[in-house]
């Protein structure tokens, strides 16, 4: 149903409305389901109306839930001077609101006062219950949803009226119009100006913390909710005794919060309690008086959006009078206050809590806000703990706690030191690190590891045939635990010569109730079991069965481990060799994902029925053992001690974790090689360190026992035998003991009794560690901060599948005392021993610790070295500056070069120069153009090297036959490109223009206090030959990609945030789901590399005193190797190479392909190529024609709609405006809400403005500034961190403008002026292509840009691609990556078209695989352009097409090309299949 079509059924449902209903605008709340519709009216809506469109409305949308507003502002005026005429629309409306009202409301008056509407009340009875049910509130906003216009309600008592009146015109001192508001209802930003007044309870005094009136709308005295608690303190509104500094806006509130979970929709004025998250920016809405600040708030039940709106000033402008700017004064007065509002604290707020129309769920109007003490756990013990044992964000998908608070909150507490331990992962120590040295904590850095031994398949072998009779066996038992579960039953077959000749199978009694998972998992139930025979009598009938023969099974560690424990039980011993064929798969089968049994068995060919029935599993299992024994009788085995031997190879067995704590810098290189081996040679779901790997690197690291988990605790657990746990603590440095509540899964699952059975545990290794002299420390397997942090892993667990991840254990970082009241079973003396003395010990153990190794000459950066680099940079430097310049060289050259060598070589950078020197040569040599990025530009001898093109040197003219420079004015021009043409005065020869001006400080600092940072852009297609370039330069082992860390994205947090909400029936709005998904956020999901970082390590060093490396995303199939740390993190330590693979180098390269035309022939200040960027016309075409203001459609860094608005606000002429509008929309904060409101302000030009960072640090030393301060200012601004309060005064002493300083404040991250020129230069380049050489540059834009582009769908006329265009520009939702893509494919086509070049389809004979081609001055679409054609039919047809031999029919291209049916049906499509007949069979009557 379109407009039209609702319009017309609602007004056959209402006749009198006919042709004055309008739809004004209807919203749909996808969340919530419901749909917001808004009308306009020319005659005021009566209730029955009102009534009949409401019910037509719902029964034409009955899934959805239908808000309905009719408004008549074109009434308003009339209402304003007439108000008695439409008494009683309102009164009914009173009614409606208020039943009990109509004993009163016939004798209410009602006038118009001063921009007020004056209820006179019969007595003061009925002013009070006007009051205390809110119902002044609820006519005024009645009021301006009818008629537009806002009067606020105020209310006197009969034969007060003249009395309040003279009051209010002393107090109040100015008028509100009566006229009517032009405002739309609140779906923009006018809107919420209205919704300001209403939620301010219509008094923009009371949004600044003035006294509310004693009349009028003043604000209710006690909250109001549906089914919410009222307050017991609600008597009354007296302040409550708060600071003033703590009162956010409006008054301090006395009354009593209700919890947040229990609002509703008509819970009107209500105050809540709770923490501030979620702070947006503020925002200035359109009426120019009004700010608005948004945020949330959450309790321990929900979570609710807040809006606060501040005016600027308190008097209001009247209707229909011009708005005065408000002043800087108030500016900041607003942003002081906005500013107030910080994530993190605790506030108690009032205000009225509604369904918000914008966001579709409960939103609070704020009115009054106050800051209340939050009361933090601080731990008070005079004696400190010390945690030894404590997870981040870092160990995988399993805690929440970032490294860098939880260092901080230790320290905050008073601890001396604090461990991080993540799980298998060093990744947190660079936070972990710098946490520390800001706060003066010592940091012990660790990892929980998992531990493995080497297993091999067969255990205590020897020198039998491996065709002896061997016993399979499996058992089904009650559970997991060898200690406390016992076997319900015994499978066992016996194999011999390669067939099953025996088996035994027996049901045994547990003399327990089986629990449900256990029968739903293997069909067994207690019924099954009554009568049975003992495990006892069942496992001796299967040591008779066994006799002398080895046995065998599939995790044989468990099996026999059920078996042992039952013969122990028995008192008897058993001793025999065991097979595991687990351990034989993952061996034998090593690319195999799965050995479980099953897929074993698939792999294997063998039938598995009724798995998990002990026999049928061993029978399973018997035939799979019978197909390995063959394999490896084939590779030259042939007793059972042969068959580890014959397979080789290394497999992991069980895993336990393990704590490893570093205790000197050679434990932290140690530490490295074990996470990079565990990383790279070990890994199978997780890193794992086998034990002999440890012993390996065991010196400088101390070992502990880690959680329930570690091997220790396991055996213990197991029941098993005390010499057996005593050798296993032997190895251990420490032992550990945890709260019970870590472990209570353990009585869940019937591992443990009840919770005094797991205090047993815990005193068993204490008295272990009294008996073998090893401390014993009690630490808290910290993954979360606090307690009430442990939903946001609960969250995470849900979403990875966890059973039981609603009983949380208690994993927060606990105090002292709560520790010390945890372990005081062990009495006060020993509790005190294992929470303070031990950990003590360990912490002291362990020296003060760096993150890096400390650099020999007190250096920063590791950089690599070769003799020959200075020599062969200073050299080259030179050779080609005499080149262009001449010998002697002019001053300015001689200088800059003296002045960048010096810094260079000095500073020891010239290996790094040469590096990139040989790269680009390489690059160029093979043909391939090479971009710079980053600040490289600034550097004059990287130009003279060859590594940029981008001269820094001010604006000159040079000629290259003389050989000589001569320099201009600064007023002439910026940059050499925009000089005026000039011919040498020597020889008379036209001479070249270049310089743009840019300080090689900005690339190296003043002092060599910044690490050059040389960026290159190759082409996508050259990166990898540009890599393996790099290796092959420094050697293997010597480079590595930069790693990155990725985690949890928002998006991803908020989908897992709502499934646990919604499989849990909670209700919660979107502001609770994002407040429980930012809980989550950044937790590590996974790992991967840097698109073109390449890490360099000098060959005097070991790779694993910086950081471990490992596979990214844990491919352990992958051949990369990535540094363990996320490079950000060792910024500036080693040289990183910034590589990076890049369309516009393989556009260039195609383009000169395709013309002949060299990229460096090209001139720079072309009239007509520089026209394009402020309109379209050198392409032949209008405005109007391609739909765009601009020319500059697929120009690099020109063509996106952002861009293009900056080129149509600015009408660059010059190269100079294009390298700052360059910079400008490169950088983030920099244009808008910056730079072009200080242009639009008048208050600076494009050309003065911040554009580029060089900008800063120049304006800044031409107002007299210190250049190293500049230069420090320059650092800070670029990348977000604003100013210091030194920099900033020292700014105003040097009568820096304001406008300078707050640009400075708002940036976030800005461009070097050397990359933007680059891209303008390159941007400039292609665009001469699209002007003078326009099939090749369609044809290189679609072959290598054209991602949207689809030749099944896009083959289009002019007239349907504009119209395509006119839908993308309609459209009202936000367009995807995708939808963007399309779109511009449109917009290229159009403009291409519209310049005489058509889009020729696919052709079998004449399309390329990947390129269009041009043909007749013309672009022939290759195969891949139709969306969906798979490239191996692109390579059937090309290798079988054959014009000498052409197709002779459909049927003949399936055959030779081996292509199917989809795509036959995508070339017919194409119209490619035009005149083959659909098969190959020949019709006789043809051939009459």
């Amino acid at each position: 149903m379109n407009k039209t079509e609702l319009l017309q059924t609602l007004e056959n449902t209402v006749p009198t409305l006919q042709g004055k209903l309008h739809i004004e605008r209807v919203l749909y709340k996808k969340e919530a389901n419901k749909a917001y519709m808004s009308f306009l009216c020319d005659q005021l809506v009566g209730e029955t109306d009102y009534l009949l469109l409401e019910r037509t409305l719902r029964q034409l949308f009955p899934n959805l839930t239908v808000a309905l507003r009719v408004a008549s502002p074109g009434l308003a005026e009339d209402f304003c001077q007439h108000i008695d005429q439409y008494k009683p629309v309102l009164t009914d409306f009173l009614r409606r609101q208020s039943p009990a009202l109509s004993a009163w409301i016939g004798d209410v008056g009602w006038t118009a006062e001063d921009g007020r509407i004056l209820l006179t009340c019969p007595d003061p009875i009925c002013l009070n219950y006007f009051k205390t049910h809110h119902l002044d509130e609820k006519l005024s906003q009645a009021v301006y949803d009818i008629f537009r216009v806002r009067m606020p309600i105020a209310m006197t008592v009969c034969g007060q009226r003249e009395e309040w009146v003279k009051q209010m015109r002393q107090e109040r001192g100015f008028h509100f119009s009566n006229g009517p508001m032009d405002e739309p209802p609140p779906f923009d930003d006018a809107a919420l100006e209205a919704q300001a007044a209403a939620m301010s309870g219509g008094s923009a005094a009371s949004t600044y913390g003035s006294a509310a009136s004693s009349y009028g709308s003043a604000a209710p005295s006690q909250p109001k909710a549906s089914g919410v608690k009222k307050s017991a303190a609600a008597a009354g509104n007296a302040a409550v005794r708060v600071a003033k500094e703590d009162v956010l806006k409006g008054r301090s509130i006395a009354d009593h919060p209700v919890p947040i979970g229990e609002l509703a929709e008509d819970s009107g004025i209500v105050v809540i309690e709770g923490i501030v998250t979620g702070v947006n920016d503020p925002k200035e809405l359109k009426g120019g008086e009004t700010v608005l600040a948004t945020f949330a708030v959450y309790d321990d039940t929900s979570t609710i959006y807040c809006k606060a709106f501040y005016q600027y000033r308190m008097k209001r402008r009247a209707m229909g009078q011009e708005p005065v700017p408000p002043t800087d004064e108030e500016r900041q007065r607003v942003a002081d206050q906005i500013g107030q509002i910080k994530n993190g604290m605790k506030v108690r707020l009032r205000g009225e809590c509604r369904m918000d129309p914008f966001l579709g769920e409960l939103s609070i109007g704020v009115r009054d806000m106050q800051k209340m003490p939050k009361v933090e756990r601080m731990d008070t013990a005079e004696e400190k703990r010390i945690e030894l044992h404590m997870h981040s964000t870092m160990s995988t998908m399993d805690a929440t706690a970032d490294a860098g608070d939880l260092v901080k909150t230790a320290a905050k507490w008073g601890h001396s030191a604090v461990a991080i331990t993540d799980h298998g992962s060093a990744q947190a120590f660079p936070a972990a690190f710098g946490a520390a040295k800001k706060t003066g904590i010592k940091l012990i850095p660790g990892v929980e590891g998992y531990l493995c031994d080497l297993v091999s398949v067969v255990t205590d072998p020897d020198d039998r045939p491996l065709d002896t009779p061997i016993v399979v066996l499996d058992f089904e038992t009650t559970g997991l635990s060898h200690a406390m579960d016992r076997i319900i039953e015994v499978g066992a077959v016996k194999l011999d010569q390669g067939q099953i000749v025996d088996e035994l199978s027996i049901l045994c009694n547990p003399g327990v109730p089986l629990r449900p998972k256990i029968s739903e998992i293997t069909g067994i139930t207690d019924l099954m079991l009554e009568g049975r025979e003992s495990p006892a009598e069942g496992v001796q009938k299967l040591l008779d069965f066994i006799g002398d023969c080895p046995v065998a099974a599939h995790n044989a560690p468990f099996d026999m481990g059920m078996l042992q424990a039952e013969c122990r039980r028995m008192g008897v011993s058993f001793h025999a060799s065991v097979i595991d064929t687990l351990v034989f798969s993952r061996k034998l089968y090593p690319q195999q994902k799965s050995h479980r049994l099953g897929a074993v068995c698939r792999l294997l060919g063998v039938s598995l029925k009724n798995a998990h029935r002990a026999v049928h599993d061993a029978a399973a299992t018997a035939q799979c053992l019978a197909k390995m024994m063959d394999e490896v009788k084939k590779r030259g085995a042939n007793t059972l001690r042969d068959i580890d031997p014959v397979i080789g190879g290394e497999t992991i067995g069980e895993t336990y974790h393990i704590i490893l704590l570093c205790k000197t810098q050679k434990g932290m290189q140690n530490l490295n090689h074990l996470i990079s081996d565990s990383n790279i040679r070990y890994f199978y779901r997780h890193p794992n360190m086998p034990r002999q790997l440890i012993n390996q690197y065991r010196e400088g690291i101390i070992l502990g026992s880690a959680c329930e988990a570690g091997e220790l605790f396991r055996a213990i657990a197991d029941g098993k035998p005390d010499s057996e746990i005593e050798r296993i603590a032997q190895w251990y440095d420490y032992l550990e003991i945890q709260p019970i509540g870590n472990n209570q899964f353990m009585i869940r699952n019937g591992s443990a009794r009840d919770e005094e059975h797991l205090r047993d545990f815990n005193r068993k290794i204490v008295a272990l560690g009294e008996k073998l002299g090893k401390p014993v420390v009690a630490t808290g397997d910290v993954h979360f901060l606090n307690p009430e942090d442990a939903i946001y892993r609960t969250i995470i667990q849900a979403g990875l599948g966890y059973d039981d991840c609603d009983q949380q254990p208690p994993l927060y970082f606990k105090t002292t005392q709560e520790m010390l009241d945890e372990f005081s079973y062990l009495g006060r003396e020993k509790a005190h021993e294992v929470v303070i003395d031990n950990p003590r010990k360990i912490a002291d153990m362990v020296e003060e610790l760096r993150l890096f190794p400390k650099h020999p000459e007190g250096k920063d950066t590791f950089q690599p070295y070769w003799e020959d680099a200075a020599h062969d940079i200073e050299s080259r430097s030179w050779r080609r500056a005499k080149e262009l310049y001449g010998d002697p060289l002019p001053e300015i050259v001689q200088k800059r070069l003296e002045k960048e060598l010096g810094s260079i070589v000095g500073y020891g950078f010239s290996t790094l120069y040469s590096i990139a020197q040989k790269l680009v040569s390489k690059s160029l040599s093979d043909g391939y153009l090479v971009g710079s990025r980053g600040s490289v530009g600034s550097s004059f001898v990287a130009t003279m090297n060859g590594i940029t093109e981008v001269n820094p040197l001010p604006p000159h003219y040079r000629c290259d036959h003389c050989h000589k420079m001569f320099l201009t004015p600064p007023e002439l021009a910026s940059v050499g490109v925009d000089l005026p043409d000039k011919n040498c005065e020597i020889c008379g020869s036209p001479m070249a223009k270049d310089g743009f001006d840019i300080p090689f400080e900005v690339f190296l600092g003043f002092k060599g206090d910044k690490v050059p940072d040389i960026d290159l852009n190759f082409s996508g297609e050259y990166q990898p030959r540009a890599h393996a370039y790099i290796e092959e330069l420094f050697g293997k082992g010597f480079v590595y990609r930069a790693g990155t860390i990725s985690g949890l994205a928002e998006k991803t947090a908020y989908g897992f945030a709502a499934k646990y909400c919604e499989e849990r029936g909670i209700r919660a709005g979107r502001a609770h789901k994002e407040r429980l998904a930012a809980g989550c956020v950044g937790v590590k999901r996974t790992t991967g590399q840097h698109p073109g970082g390449i890490v360099v390590l000098p060959k005097e060093y070991d790779i694993c005193q910086f950081t471990a490396i490992q596979h990214p995303a844990d491919d352990i199939n992958g051949t990369t190797l990535t540094t363990h740390y996320d490079f950000n993190s060792m910024h500036d330590i080693l040289v990183k190479l910034d590589c990076l693979g890049h369309d516009d180098p393989t556009m260039m390269h195609r383009l000169e392909e395709l013309t002949g035309v060299n990229f460096r022939e090209i001139p720079l200040d072309d009239k007509q190529v520089m026209s394009l960027f402020s309109r379209p016309d050198a392409l032949g075409v209008t405005a109007e024609q391609i739909m765009c203001k601009t020319g500059t459609l697929g120009i690099p860094e020109f063509g996106t709609s952002f861009v293009q608005g900056m080129l149509m606000e600015t009408l660059p002429s010059t190269m100079e405006e294009l390298i700052r509008i360059s910079g400008l929309s490169h950088g983030t904060d920099v244009w808008l809400g910056n730079a072009q409101d200080i242009i639009n302000s008048g208050k600076a030009k494009l050309a003065q403005c911040f554009c580029t960072r060089d900008d800063i640090m120049n304006f800044l030393i031409s107002k007299g500034m210190q250049e190293k301060m500049s230069f420090d200012i320059m650092e800070s601004v670029r990348k977000g961190r604003g100013l210091k309060p030194e920099w900033e005064e020292a700014m105003r002493e040097h009568d820096v403008p304001d406008w300078a300083i707050d640009s400075c404040h708002k940036i976030k991250y800005m461009f070097p002026r050397g990359h933007a020129v680059a891209y303008v230069t390159m941007g400039l380049r292609v665009a001469w292509y699209k002007v003078y050489r326009p099939q090749a540059y369609y044809a290189a834009y679609f072959s290598i840009r054209g991602d949207g582009f689809d030749a099944g769908r896009m083959l289009l006329s002019v007239e349907t691609l504009r119209d395509r265009l006119t839908e993308f520009a309609n459209r009202e939702e936000k367009m995807s990556v995708k939808d963007k893509q399309e779109e511009n494919a449109y917009h290229m086509l159009l403009e291409m078209q519209q310049r005489g070049i058509r889009m020729l389809p696919v052709n079998l004979y004449r399309s390329d695989a990947t390129r269009f081609l041009i043909e007749d001055g013309n672009l022939r679409c290759p195969f891949t352009a139709i969306n969906g054609f798979g490239e191996n039919a692109v390579q059937g047809i090309l290798a079988t097409r054959d014009e000498s031999r052409p197709y002779i029919s459909i049927e003949d291209l399936k055959q030779r090309a081996h292509i199917g049916d989809s795509i036959i049906e995508m070339l017919r499509g194409q119209g490619a299949l035009d005149g083959l007949p659909e098969t190959s069979q020949v019709d006789l009557f043809s051939l009459l």
